[in-house]
C-alpha cells in the first residue's frame, strides 16, 4: 500500500512593484513651474514690473501732454523728437530692473537657502534644471511684460491724442517695438536666471545685472568717441534698447541685429551657468 505525501507550500505574500521614478522634461517645467508660483516673491515682483511698465509709461506720456499744452515741449530736446511708442515704453527701464531682480531670486535663492540639494537630487543630470527655470521664468516675464507695454501704449496713446507724438497701433513699426520690448524684458529675466546661477548669490547676481545694464553703459561714455561708436551698440541695454526702438540712425543697431546681440549675450550668460552647474559641487 503507498502513500502519498502531499507538500503543502505557504503562500508568498509579494508586495506590488512600484513604477519606476523616471525624470522627464515635462516633470521638471511642471516642478519649476509651481516652484515659481509657490512664493510672494513671485507675486509681489511680477506686480511692480508691471506697475512699473504702466505707471512710468503713463506719467511720461501725461508730463508731455503738459508740455504741449504749455507750449514749452520744444524746450526739451528728448519730448521733442517723442512719439507715443517712446513715451509710453519709457518705464522699460524700471521694469526690467524688477524681473531681472526677480530671475536672479529663481535661481540664487535656492542655494542660499540649500533648496537647490533636493532640487539636483530629484533631476541628477543637473542641466535640465537650469533649463527649465529659465524657460518658466522667461515665458512668464515675456507675457507680463508683453502685457504692460501694449496696456501702456493703448491708454499712453489715447493721451498724447491730438498731439504729435500721436500713434496708433496700425501706424509702422508700432506693433513691432511692442513686442520687442515685450521680448527684450523676457530675455532680462533669462539673464538673471543664468547670474543667479552662475553666482549662486542673490546679492552678487543683482548687483552683476544692474552693473552691466545700467552702469557699464554710463562708463563707456567716458571712453574717446571713436570707442563710443565702436563699443557701446553691442552693449547688452543698448542692443536690447533697438529692439523696440520706433527709429534707429548710425550709431544704433537695427532690430534685427540688436535682438541677435542680445540673444548672444543671453546664451553667453546660460553658457556659463551651465558649465559651472555642471563642474562645481554645490
Amino acid at each position: 500500500m503507498s502513500t502519498l505525501t502531499a507538500t503543502t507550500e505557504e503562500p508568498r505574500t509579494t508586495a506590488p512593484e512600484r513604477p519606476a521614478y523616471r525624470v522627464t522634461g515635462r516633470r521638471v517645467l511642471s516642478s519649476e513651474w509651481a516652484k515659481l508660483w509657490s512664493l510672494r516673491s513671485t507675486w509681489i515682483t511680477l506686480g511692480l514690473g508691471l506697475l512699473f511698465l504702466v505707471a512710468f509709461g503713463l506719467i511720461a506720456a501725461s508730463h508731455y501732454k503738459s508740455e504741449i499744452d504749455s507750449g514749452h515741449v520744444g524746450r526739451d530736446r528728448d519730448f521733442a523728437t517723442a512719439t507715443a511708442v517712446s513715451l509710453s515704453l519709457f518705464g522699460t527701464n524700471f521694469a526690467q530692473l524688477a524681473l531681472g531682480v526677480l530671475g536672479v531670486l529663481v535661481t540664487a535663492g535656492e542655494y542660499s537657502t540649500g533648496m537647490i540639494r533636493s532640487t539636483l537630487a530629484a533631476v541628477p543630470r543637473r542641466l535640465p534644471v537650469l533649463w527649465s527655470k529659465a524657460t518658466v521664468f522667461g515665458l512668464v516675464a515675456l507675457v507680463v511684460a508683453t502685457l504692460g507695454a501694449f496696456v501702456a501704449f493703448l491708454f499712453g496713446s489715447g493721451i498724447v491724442s491730438g498731439t504729435p507724438a500721436a500713434m496708433g497701433l496700425s501706424h509702422a513699426g508700432v506693433l513691432r517695438s511692442l513686442l520687442g520690448a515685450g521680448l527684450y524684458l523676457g530675455l532680462v529675466g533669462v539673464i538673471g536666471v543664468a547670474l543667479g546661477s552662475l553666482l549662486r548669490s542673490v546679492a552678487g547676481g543683482i548687483s552683476v545685472l544692474v552693473a552691466s545694464l545700467m552702469l557699464v553703459p554710463g562708463l563707456i561714455s567716458l571712453l574717446p568717441s571713436s570707442w563710443q561708436d565702436n563699443i557701446s551698440p553691442y552693449l547688452p541695454s543698448n542692443a536690447g534698447e533697438s529692439m523696440f526702438a520706433l527709429t534707429h540712425d548710425s550709431t544704433t543697431l537695427s532690430p534685427g541685429a540688436g535682438l541677435l546681440v542680445f540673444l548672444c549675450w543671453t546664451a553667453l550668460a546660460l553658457a556659463g551657468a551651465a558649465y559651472r552647474l555642471v563642474r562645481s559641487d554645490v
